[in-house]
């Protein structure tokens, strides 16, 4: 029998052992936190405990990621509206520059309905640009700062071109692998039809001989041996077929688009690309043509809670407001920074930022509206990143740092107060509590969250489980939601102080992400620790709020 490799590093990776998918709590990290359970916020306590019998405040907290599925069953009655808009009447009621916009926007739209789907990263954006001035160029005609983008030209070139031809392979191989995946499944399926799974049947399969019998066998053999019985045909499909298409998917997309500098879908937007000032375009198509990632960030921060279906989100309290500004490859800066003002001149109060990437080529103008989010006091809440990195000398985009601004001679360094960027734990204890992929730094990440088998709201009425630093931002986000919602009298400032404060420093041994060398916990954020909700309640209801609770002029939710 030929040796199925990536159907069996597939199952491993996404079973961990198999406890991570079959013998973890779904909403683990609601629990109370103890000894065995360091990662535990204690979200369950502080609503039968402490806030029992108290009122919050609606607070909006806009979501810019890929989109949001606003008509799943756990999210609906969760989702912000704008009441000072009359539905698909194509007028600009409130008169804001966005028509139509009930949910929130859609920068990367076109006024046609049509949507971008996949774009590319933008290292490859920057190096087409660089393509068009330095391809078949003689170097020695160059001067000295052309020489040296010519430079990152040809480097850049060398990374993609790389990068492309390992896209590629990898999706032959997954492709190869499906061929002989597939049809072992229809075995499977029929097998559910005639009879009762045992070992008896599974050795049978193997006595036949034929591919497609022993591979099903494999694929049996491996439930049986890690749960102790072979579980439903769908169960089985879900963890063996679904991370098969996934990486068709993510390969596929990779070879295709995110790396390929011949790709530009901003067509479909109809902007003028190059006036990075420009606010009034895209469409109110909020859900977008993926909003897996989207969906899932909203749940975690504002799913139903108590309703007997689905999962809890964290706060009670809050509506998301949807803005659309990050596709399938990097998000542009010039969509993120009006996706930010357009939160701020709506109403929302905290703003989560489950996205990042290497290059930012127009900086000055996100960090313009990090600024502006700053001085309406809105937080902004994002997400490390995955790669494993210390930021302290990965930078990692947008970030707090506000880059020295044009015409002033004077300047000192300075970072946004209403940041806060998070890296992901998981649900073990001693060294294995922080998850491998997580960005770290003791000055740029401040604090960890839960981000590792994260249960939470997907498009068409589902759920899954997923794991990222994008999974890490949204608790954090909904704890901030739950403080500004009962304690509304504290600005964004003393919001994150109260976060950073409650944080106990943790000094386990943990490995450091991408490596097995074992490192204090501590050391890998500013705060040192996991956010817990009890004493984040605690100490912010200990806070004198510096807030003057006055009507903003903005659209209610």
């Amino acid at each position: 029998m030929r040796s199925s490799f990536f159907l069996f590093l597939f199952l491993q990776v996404i079973a961990g052992g198999s406890s991570e998918v079959f013998g973890q709590s779904i909403n683990w990290y609601h629990h109370s936190r103890t000894s065995d359970a360091p990662s535990n916020i204690g979200t369950d306590d502080v609503y039968e405990n402490i806030l029992k019998n108290k009122t919050g405040q609606t607070v909006v907290v806009a979501v810019i990621d890929s989109g949001v599925d606003i008509e799943h069953e756990d999210l609906q009655s969760s989702i912000w509206v704008n009441y000072d808009e009359i539905p698909d009447n194509g007028i600009d009621d409130d008169q804001n520059g966005y028509i139509d916009d009930i949910h929130g926007w859609n920068f990367i739209g076109g006024k046609d309905g049509s949507q971008v789907g996949a774009d590319t990263y933008e290292m490859v954006r920057i190096y087409a640009q660089l393509r068009k001035k330095y391809n078949d160029i003689d170097p020695a005609s160059l001067s000295d700062k052309e020489l040296e983008e010519y430079n990152l030209f040809n480097e850049y070139g060398k990374k993609i071109e790389s990068s492309i031809k390992s896209s590629k392979q990898k999706y032959d191989e997954f492709e190869r692998e499906s061929e002989a995946l597939y049809p072992a499944m229809d075995v499977i399926k029929s097998l559910y039809q005639d009879s009762l799974l045992n070992e008896v049947v599974i050795d049978s399969l193997f006595k036949v001989g034929q591919q497609d019998q022993m591979i099903a066998a494999n694929i049996l053999s491996f439930f049986l041996k890690e749960l102790g019985y072979v579980p439903s045909y769908e169960e089985i499909r879900v963890q063996v077929t679904d991370p098969i298409e996934e990486a068709l998917k993510y390969y596929g997309t990779k070879w295709k688009y995110s790396w390929n500098p011949d790709f530009d879908p901003r067509d479909i937007v109809g902007d003028n690309y190059e006036d990075v000032n420009e606010q009034y375009y895209g469409n109110n198509m909020v859900e977008g043509p993926d909003a897996m990632h989207g969906t899932h960030v909203s749940g975690i921060i504002a799913a139903v809670r108590n309703n007997q279906i689905g999962m809890n989100g964290i706060t009670n309290n809050a509506k998301i407001m949807v803005i659309r500004a990050v596709p399938d490859g990097d998000e542009r800066d010039k969509d993120v920074q009006n996706a930010i003002r357009y939160a701020v001149d709506n109403g929302a109060s905290i703003i989560n930022m489950s996205f990042g990437k290497g290059h930012s080529p127009e900086k000055q103008a996100v960090d313009d509206a990090v600024r502006y989010a700053e001085k309406h006091d809105v937080l902004i809440v994002h997400a490390s990143g995955n790669s494993n990195a210390n930021l302290d000398d990965t930078p990692n985009y947008p970030n707090d740092h506000f880059l020295h601004p044009k015409g002033f001679l004077f300047w000192k360094k300075k970072k946004a107060k209403n940041w806060i960027s998070v890296g992901a734990a998981g649900p073990e204890k001693g060294e294995n509590m922080v998850a491998g992929f997580s960005n770290y730094s003791k000055t740029d990440v401040d604090v960890f969250a839960p981000g590792v088998h994260i249960y939470s709201t997907v498009p068409d009425n589902k759920y899954e489980i997923s794991q990222g630093t994008s999974m890490a931002a949204p608790v954090i986000t909904g704890v901030a939601a739950l403080i500004r919602s009962y304690f509304p009298k504290l600005t964004a400032q003393q919001v994150k102080e109260a976060l950073l404060l409650s944080t106990t420093p943790d000094d386990t041994l943990v490995k450091k992400p991408g490596s097995e060398e074992l490192v204090p916990f501590s050391s890998l954020s500013a705060s040192g620790g996991v956010i817990d909700v009890t004493s984040a309640i605690k100490v912010a209801s200990k806070m004198k709020g510096k807030k003057k609770l006055k009507k903003r002029n903005t659209i209610r939710a």
